[in-house]
């Protein structure tokens, strides 16, 4: 019988990064891991996503380039060659955390984590022992009910991945995030997408201006993107909407969100929040009973990986009696790594206007930036959302070429206690995409010099 101050079942960015943490205080920690290490991000996330859409990248960057001379010939693309640079890098960021485990004299324990009668915690009926328990189960895809979906065989963001051979055409059922990257994952390998949202609009917990530009895209692309689908049924190579349209598929994608894995929390009978969908946790992240916490999509909020990491990191400090906060959302970078990215934190237009009296929103394009127009990277747009009063920044836009690396800068300030003021008097090298930060931050006081 194992004994430790700190078991986390789960090994993703949530509660691999909550484990490392807990043992450089000192706890002596365990994860537990049912499938394999890292997590959904690592293996069928955020990662083999990334990998692909640079796959993707290159291919537009060489078409662009293909009006200077540069041709590329997709008929000769290697798709397997693609999958095992893959599963190469999902392989050698396992072994990092692996490595990191050992370093930090984590015990890995591979298997599937449950609770007897007598609510021990038990591993292949090995019983283990803790002071303190962290949830970081994660999610799963969540398969909507549509007539005749069981029928066939569809891919989830789980499974897709496991994919070796390019479908001529595929269909992807979801307008999320998710849904979109990987549409432009598969777009310039020459897969023919259909993109089916049932919602107004694909993209809506994203900014009004962010989306339609990355629908303006789409559409360039020649994604076929259809919203305010209402789906009658879906048959062996088709999905059928009510207006009579076919959306013909080799492959069909169900990417309509996640549900978190709850099975757990119902073994230990643990209280959920009021609408019963996620795990209800205090500020420090302790569920409904003491020494059990919970973080990441068990929980809601923003289902981000920095985000579970970030509130890893929480609870730890509490676990440890030591000061601490509950993540701000409002602090938390919202990234889509499309073509342009697009990235985001803080308060909409919208809500920030419904919280201060007087709001200033300001846009400032990359179009006329140097380093935009000798890169052929124009496409976008900065924009701060602050208050005119103090200045304060309530929130940010970045939409172009490595706006996931850039609304950091922006943060920064913000999380500095800085004001619009000190972006605005940051000194940007040139060329650099960057000086459009400053160009946007001095527009709020219209003294902006490329406006």
């Amino acid at each position: 019988m194992a004994n430790y101050d700190l078991v986390v079942v789960g090994s993703g960015p949530g509660g691999y990064v909550a484990a490392i943490k807990a043992a450089q205080k000192g706890l002596k920690t365990a994860v537990i891991e049912k499938k394999k290490i890292g997590g959904a991000c690592l293996n069928v996330g955020c990662v083999p996503s990334k990998s692909y859409l640079t796959h993707a990248q290159w291919l537009l960057s060489a078409e662009s380039a293909s009006k200077y001379g540069l041709k590329v010939d997709k008929e000769s693309l290697d798709f397997p060659k693609m999958v095992q640079r893959k599963d190469k890098v999902v392989k050698t960021l396992q072994g990092g955390i692996s490595h990191l485990f050992q370093k930090n004299q984590i015990d890995f324990i591979q298997g599937e984590a449950s609770f007897d009668d007598n609510k021990n915690l038990v591993v292949e009926d090995k019983k283990i022992e803790y002071g303190n328990l962290l949830l970081a189960t994660g999610s799963h895809p969540f398969v909507p009910p549509i007539n005749g979906v069981t029928e066939v065989d569809y891919l989830t963001t789980d499974s897709f991945f496991e994919m070796r051979e390019l479908p001529a055409e595929l269909t992807v059922i979801g307008g999320g995030v998710i849904a979109v990257e990987l549409a432009f994952a598969m777009r310039p390998l020459g897969v023919k997408v259909n993109l089916i949202e049932v919602a107004p609009d694909i993209l809506l917990t994203e900014d009004e201006d962010e989306r339609q530009l990355i629908k303006s895209k789409l559409q360039a692309m020649d994604i076929d993107v259809t919203i305010q689908a209402e789906i009658t049924k879906v048959e062996t190579d088709a999905v059928i909407l009510a207006d009579g349209s076919h959306k013909h598929f080799d492959k069909l994608l169900i990417a309509t969100g996640r549900k978190p894995n709850l099975e757990l929390a119902e073994q230990l009978g643990l209280e959920l929040d009021e609408a019963d969908r996620f795990l209800k946790v205090d500020s420090h992240y302790q569920t409904s009973q003491k020494g059990i916490y919970a973080i990441g999509d068990l929980i809601g909020g923003l289902q981000l990986a920095h985000a579970a990491s970030a509130e890893g990191i929480c609870a730890v400090a509490a676990i440890c009696k030591e000061p601490t906060y509950p993540v701000d959302d409002n602090s938390i970078p919202r990234c889509l790594y499309t073509s342009p990215e697009a990235a985001s934190f803080g308060l909409s237009k919208e809500q920030a206007a419904a919280s201060y009296e007087d709001v200033v929103v300001k846009n400032f394009a990359f179009a006329g930036n140097g380093k935009a127009i000798a890169a052929e990277e124009t496409d976008g747009f900065v924009k701060i959302i602050s208050e005119r009063k103090y200045h304060q920044i309530l929130g940010a836009v970045v939409v172009g070429s490595h706006a996931t690396e850039m609304i950091h800068t922006i943060l920064a300030v913000k999380e500095a206690e800085g004001t619009v003021d000190e972006l605005a008097k940051t000194i940007f090298a040139h060329p650099t995409l960057s000086e459009v930060l400053g160009e946007a931050a001095n527009s709020v006081f219209g003294k902006a010099i490329h406006a």
